[in-house]
C-alpha cells in the first residue's frame, strides 16, 4: 500500500491574503480520497522529529532560536511565515513524515509526504517558507541509522535547493541535483553537485529532454542507494512565481520519468511535494495529485 505522510497541522492558518497556498495540504488528501486514488489507510500521521536528528543538519544555535521563537525579525521576513509555536511544531512533524517515509520506501519502493521539500532551509537559517530541511534531516537519518552511503537528491522544484546544497557541500555521501529557473529565486545560488539552470519561459520539450538526458546518466554515475525527489509543481506555466512555460501534462510526464528511472534502477524513493503557486488552487492541487496518482498506478 502507498504510504503518505499527512497531519491536520500541515494546514496552519495564515493571515488573509497571504501568498502561501496553505489550503493545498487539506485539499490534496481530500481529492485523492474523493476520487478513489487513495483511502484513509494510505495516510499516516507523523510525530515530531527528535532533536538529535535535527542537529545532524542544523546548528544548535539555529534550532534553539526556532524552538524558543527568538529568530530575529529580518530572518522571519525572509522565511515569510508568521512565527509561532504551532509553526515550529508543524515543521518538526513534516520532517518526521519524510523520515518515516524512508522506512516505507524500503518496504514498498516509494513513499510520499503531502508537504516537505523545504529546500531553502540552511544549516543555520531559514528562508523562502522553509525552516527545517526535511530532506537533509532524513538523509542524515539514513546515513546514521540505516548505514546508507550514497544518496541522490533530485530537486525539480523551480527554485534552486540552495539550503540543501549548502548543508551537503562537504558531504560526499549525498549528491545534490537541482534543475531550476536561472532567473528565479534565490538571487544568490549555492553550488549543488549538479545544477541545471533553465532560461525563463522554458517549454515542455526543452524541459523534458534535459531531464531525459540527465537523470539516467546521473543515476549510473552516482550509483545511489536511495533517492529523494522534490516534485515542486511551480514549474507550471500558470505559476505566478515560476517563470517557466511547462504544461500540466509535461509536469506529469516529469514525475512519471523519475519514477520509471527509480524502478529501473531498483531504488527506493521518497517524494516531498515542494512548491506550487498558481493563482488557481485547483491547478496546484491537480498537479500535485497527479504525482500521487502516478505513484499509485506505477507501484501498486
Amino acid at each position: 500500500m502507498l504510504k503518505i505522510a499527512h497531519s491536520p497541522i500541515y494546514q496552519l492558518p495564515l493571515p488573509e491574503g497571504h501568498r502561501f497556498p496553505m489550503l493545498k495540504y487539506e485539499l490534496i488528501p481530500e481529492q485523492l480520497i474523493y476520487e478513489g486514488t487513495c483511502v484513509a489507510e494510505n495516510f499516516f500521521e507523523p510525530l515530531p522529529v527528535q532533536e538529535k536528528y535535527i542537529l545532524k543538519a542544523h546548528t544548535q544555535t539555529y534550532w534553539d532560536s526556532l524552538r524558543n521563537l527568538t529568530i530575529d525579525a529580518k530572518m522571519v521576513r525572509r522565511i515569510g511565515l508568521p512565527l509561532s509555536e504551532q509553526l515550529i511544531l508543524r515543521e518538526t512533524i513534516i520532517t518526521q513524515g519524510t523520515i518515516d517515509c524512508t522506512s516505507f520506501a524500503f518496504e514498498n519502493g516509494i513513499a510520499m509526504n503531502v508537504a516537505g521539500g523545504t529546500h531553502h532551509a540552511y544549516s543555520d537559517k531559514g528562508e523562502g517558507f522553509c525552516l527545517l530541511n526535511d530532506v537533509a534531516i532524513a538523509s542524515h537519518f539514513l546515513m546514521s541509522e540505516r548505514n546508507i552511503s550514497k544518496i541522490l537528491v533530485i530537486d525539480l522544484d523551480v527554485h534552486q535547493g540552495n539550503g540543501t546544497a549548502e548543508i551537503f557541500a562537504k558531504e560526499p555521501k549525498v549528491f545534490t541535483f537541482s534543475m531550476h529557473g536561472k532567473e528565479n529565486y534565490p538571487l544568490h545560488k549555492e553550488i549543488s553537485d549538479l545544477d541545471i539552470e533553465l532560461p525563463t519561459y522554458t517549454t515542455d520539450d526543452t524541459y523534458l529532454n534535459l531531464l531525459y538526458d540527465t537523470l539516467p546518466r546521473l543515476i549510473q554515475q552516482v550509483q545511489p542507494q536511495f533517492l529523494f525527489f522534490i516534485s515542486g509543481v511551480d514549474i507550471l506555466a500558470t505559476d505566478k512565481l515560476g517563470k517557466l512555460s511547462v504544461s500540466m501534462e509535461a509536469c506529469k510526464r516529469r514525475d512519471e520519468f523519475v519514477f520509471e528511472q527509480a524502478q529501473k534502477a531498483g531504488l527506493p524513493i521518497v517524494v516531498s511535494m515542494g512548491g506550487g503557486y498558481s493563482p488557481k488552487i485547483t491547478d496546484i492541487v491537480e498537479a500535485h495529485c497527479n504525482t500521487f496518482r502516478l505513484a499509485q498506478k506505477m507501484y501498486f
